[in-house]
Parts: structure tokens; C-alpha cells; sequence
């Protein structure tokens, strides 16, 4: 055996276990009660048990939907066609929905990419960094002739995303351990907003209007452009009392970091 430097056994070693592949059995001694490649073996395996378990943290909901032994497999297909470069287990998994979108025979069930996408945000907005909330106390303090330039800071522990499928409702229920409804398809896009409040990850659906205001608003759009956005949806009169409503709801869920008058 070669002489190695800590970093190359480092690097073979981790080449090996993602890949099965290049000179680790080489650098490793064996002994009377395992060579070389069964002892390789041995920490290959465990390796992509400890790689199941972190999905099966992230995807519960997919887990309970597809049962133990296809989420077993399916675990297996995603490690082998996507090995973990990550320094931090939390992260592996950030692309199983698009594996599952464009994998067979998962593509065939879309609800099961939906699902995925569903859980990740979930796990992002609760490792997501803290932020100091603010309140209508602090609205209340922008004076009126100001009020159109307002811009908003929100929170890091908030995703959105896009749904056809009931998976919200499904993973709820799994999650109760109750019967799950039955996957069903909406005709339109739904969208979804997911966050944390306190330490409790939180979600509702949103009515296009509002999904349509908070893009703008997260884009840096101001009140006075945004409430005449809300034109499509709503009359003069009331795009005001529509935006000043979606205000007060973002602040009740801790959404709104910052307000830049």
C-alpha cells in the first residue's frame, strides 16, 4: 500500500462511498476478520442507511404515502443518482421533488413531487435563521403622507410554493395518523405559504390576489404600486382596504422584519 496523506485517504474514501468507485481498497488494511473491501463495504452500508434515515426525517408524509418498501427504493434510486455533497446532512434531499418530477414511475404520480416539495419547505423555514417580527404598533408609526412609499422586509422562515395536488390536507392527516383523503387535482395552480411562527412550522393557501401582493412585495415592490396592482382584482375604493388588510395578516404571522418609509 502506497503512502497516503490524510486528505487523499479522505478523499478516496468519500469517492467510494458515494460512487462504490476508485482506489479506497487499496488504502484500507484488512485483517483476519474482514478484508479490506468488506470492511469498505461495511461503512458503505451504513453510509446509505444514515442517508435513508436523514430522508425519512425530511419526507415523512412521502414515506407514510408510498409505504416502507417503495420509499426504501425509491431512497435508493435518488442516493445513487444523486450523491451527497454536502458538509451537512440537513441539506441532502434539497432535490428529491425534481427527481421525483422526472423520475419513473414517480412522474406518474405527480402528488409524490408535490408532497416532497411540500416537506422541504417545511424543513427550510424551520432551520431558517430568526427574525424580530413587527406588529401594527409599528405600521401605526408611518405617518400617513407616507404610506405609499412603504416597502417591507420579511422574514427568512417563509417559502411559497405552487400546488396542484391536496398534499397539504394528506400530509396533515398522515401526520395525525388518520385515513388520508384521496390525491385530488385542482384545475388551477394553487399557492401555498409556509412559515414559522415561533418553533411551529405553519401553512395556508392563498387567494390569487394576495399571492399576487406579497410576489410584489417581496420584490420590493411599494404599497402604492401594489394597490394598484390590486386593480385586477378589486375596485379603487377598495385595493387600499384589500392591501392594508394583507398587511395586517402578514404582521399577525410574524411575516414583516422590516419597513422602509
Amino acid at each position: 500500500m502506497s503512502r497516503s496523506t490524510l486528505p487523499e485517504l479522505q478523499r478516496a474514501f468519500a469517492r467510494y462511498l458515494r460512487l462504490r468507485d476508485g482506489e479506497a481498497t487499496g488504502l484500507i488494511l484488512g485483517d483476519e476478520r474482514a478484508d479490506a473491501q468488506e470492511r469498505l463495504d461495511l461503512y458503505a452500508g451504513a453510509y446509505v442507511t444514515r442517508l435513508v434515515e436523514a430522508l425519512e426525517n425530511h419526507y415523512a408524509g412521502l414515506w407514510g404515502l408510498v409505504g416502507d418498501e417503495q420509499f426504501w427504493q425509491l431512497c435508493r434510486q435518488y442516493i445513487a443518482a444523486n450523491p451527497s455533497s454536502f458538509a451537512s446532512i440537513r441539506e441532502f434531499g434539497h432535490g428529491l421533488a425534481e427527481f421525483l418530477a422526472a423520475t419513473e414511475p414517480y412522474s406518474d404520480y405527480p402528488q409524490l413531487a408535490e408532497m416532497a416539495a411540500f416537506e422541504w419547505a417545511q424543513g427550510r423555514v424551520f432551520d431558517a435563521a430568526d427574525s424580530v417580527a413587527l406588529g401594527e404598533a409599528d405600521l401605526r408609526q408611518v405617518p400617513p403622507e407616507r404610506w405609499g412609499g412603504l416597502r417591507f422586509t420579511f422574514a427568512p422562515a417563509m417559502q411559497r410554493l405552487d400546488l396542484y395536488w391536496n398534499v397539504p390536507q394528506v400530509w396533515l392527516a398522515l401526520d395525525r395518523e388518520e385515513t388520508p383523503p384521496e390525491a385530488s387535482r385542482q384545475e388551477v395552480l394553487v399557492t401555498w405559504l409556509v412559515w414559522r411562527q415561533e418553533l411551529d412550522p405553519r401553512w395556508r393557501s392563498l387567494e390569487v390576489d394576495e399571492a399576487w401582493a406579497l410576489e410584489h412585495a417581496l420584490a420590493g415592490g411599494d404599497f402604492a404600486t401594489l394597490c394598484e396592482g390590486l386593480l385586477e382584482w378589486v375596485d379603487a375604493r377598495h385595493a387600499p382596504l384589500r392591501a392594508a388588510g394583507f398587511l395586517r395578516t402578514w404582521l399577525g404571522h410574524g411575516l414583516i422584519a422590516g419597513i422602509d418609509a
